[in-house]
């Protein structure tokens, strides 16, 4: 009998302890977590909110409140005190397909005597893409009462868009539409930045009378937003060279296609010479697909007063151009974060000076190791220290030169793995003409293609652009490295075969 006491008492006091142990682990738990989340707030980098369907943009209003454009249609707008978050619209005629969808919102600088809010969002229509751009009125909690203003032509890509108000009128950034020739005719809409009254008329003082077009000469604008002082800068994708942030002037134009990033070839100063085209204030060559512009005039965080704030998506960064006084030139350039967060789609800046970014890891083109799970987010940057090594930009990244080479022109299509995106971009290890047509390899990447390819029987719309530009020891590096990507085990490519190629296509 005593033995049974005895088993008694000790599953007692076994039960005691591991009731006080998980009563301490919980406890010593949550504290952990509120030393962590104390920790964020220290290094004034905090994630507000997670688990959104791709925020294409973001906007501070006037209540104080986030408001936030979902990719697929859904408007809302955020505490970011608390997180609350609160569906104020769901389109239901969005065509969403790769970067189409809803693109773009913008509120109206004076919501108390114009409680308008502005979206354009991609639509099929009688067997037709279109970009549609409506008014919505603002009334408690919900958008109603939508006006049509416009109705542009769309495409796969290259839709643009921004919007933004300034001074009671309606500017909108449109792409081209995967046109070659719109941008430079100021008659249509695509390619431009569009000028209108907050009814869509054109407003009367724009180059030409009854014509929405401010400026021209675009290929694929991401990013735009007005200073303090009022100009008006954009964000531009370019091709497989030179994207580029401009400074935007009435009837200006900005060049493409002919002219990419600054002019420089005979062709590009021919142009220029012609029809007076604008250069850029910064282009990036390769490319680092720039995305939301803003500008910041706040002293909260020091090292970001008087820049142009920008978030890139295969750059994976948030960067900080610094203007002169004047706005018209860029002194330098400090870049944050590169890939701490992954894709970057948008930000907002609040008037007390935070800064909030929204990421786009659940896109059409996801990058290696996102999403992650809660991932899409908006994250809150309160405090910034440029002197922090683990904020700032590696000047050398890791790896060989061909594998360097590859990701700054190949893997924001292809992938770190050269596997692609299904239906979109192929994979390169699946590829015959990559192992057993080198020549073929050279040529495409030396012209690129602008239409439907057929690659193992799948069809593929997306065009690709020319590599020309790169040095022949480039071309080397890159076309080796891809014919030994993964399951390719081809040999190396011979300087004698690219200068073949490139001399046979020059002929």
């Amino acid at each position: 009998m005593k033995y049974l006491y005895l088993n008694i008492i000790l599953f007692i006091a076994f039960g005691w302890f591991v009731l006080v142990y998980s009563i301490g682990r919980d406890q010593f738990s949550k504290d952990k977590e509120h030393l962590s989340y104390q920790k964020d707030e220290e290094d004034g980098i905090r994630t507000i909110a997670s688990n959104l369907n791709v925020p294409l943009e973001i906007a501070w209003g006037p209540d104080n409140q986030i408001w936030i454009a979902e990719h697929a249609g859904v408007i809302s707008k955020m505490d970011p005190q608390t997180g609350n978050k609160q569906v104020l619209l769901k389109l239901t005629d969005v065509w969403q397909s790769r970067t189409a969808g809803l693109l773009g919102m913008a509120l109206h600088s004076d919501m108390k005597k114009f409680p308008y809010v502005f979206l354009c969002y991609t639509i099929q229509k009688d067997k037709k893409y279109l970009i549609r751009l409506v008014r919505y009125k603002s009334d408690k909690d919900t958008l109603n009462d939508p006006k049509v203003l416009m109705e542009i032509p769309a495409a796969n890509g290259h839709n643009g868009s921004r919007i933004a108000v300034q001074g009671g009128l309606l500017y909108w950034a449109t792409g081209d539409a995967l046109s070659l020739t719109d941008s430079q005719n100021p008659k249509t809409p695509n390619g431009k930045i569009l000028r209108m009254n907050i009814d869509g008329s054109a407003a009367s003082d724009n180059p030409m009378k009854g014509n929405p077009v401010w400026a021209w000469g675009f290929r694929n604008i991401q990013g735009m937003v007005f200073s303090k002082s009022g100009q008006l800068y954009t964000s531009e994708h370019g091709d497989a060279t030179d994207d580029e942030i401009n400074l935007i002037g009435k009837a200006k134009n900005y060049g493409w296609p002919t002219v990419q990033g600054f002019a420089e070839s005979v062709e590009e100063t021919t142009f220029k010479g012609l029809h007076n085209t604008i250069d850029p204030i910064k282009a990036w060559t390769p490319t680092i697909a720039p995305a939301g512009l803003d500008y910041y005039s706040y002293d909260k965080i020091p090292a970001l007063k008087n820049s142009l704030l920008l978030v890139t998506l295969k750059g994976k960064s948030f960067r900080a151009l610094k203007l002169d006084n004047e706005g018209k030139k860029v002194l330098s350039e400090q870049v944050y974060f590169e890939n701490k967060f992954g894709r970057i789609r948008d930000l907002c800046v609040s008037p007390a000076g935070d800064v909030y970014l929204a990421t786009s890891n659940r896109d059409w083109n996801p990058v290696s190791g996102f999403p992650t799970p809660a991932d899409d987010r908006i994250i809150k940057i309160s405090k910034l220290d440029p002197e922090n090594p683990q904020n700032m930009l590696s000047s050398i990244p890791p790896g060989s030169k061909s594998a360097l080479l590859y990701q700054q022109y190949c893997a924001s299509c292809h992938k770190d793995n050269g596997m692609g995106v299904k239906g979109t971009f192929p994979s390169l290890l699946t590829s015959l003409v990559v192992v057993n047509n080198p020549k073929e390899f050279i040529r495409k990447i030396l012209t690129g293609s602008n239409g439907p390819a057929t690659i193992n029987g799948v069809t593929y719309d997306t065009p690709m652009p020319s590599f020309a530009f790169l040095k022949n020891e480039d071309l080397i590096d890159i076309t080796t490295y891809v014919r030994s990507l993964g399951s390719n085990h081809a040999a190396p490519i011979k300087p004698e075969l690219i200068k073949e190629v490139r001399t046979a296509l020059n002929k």
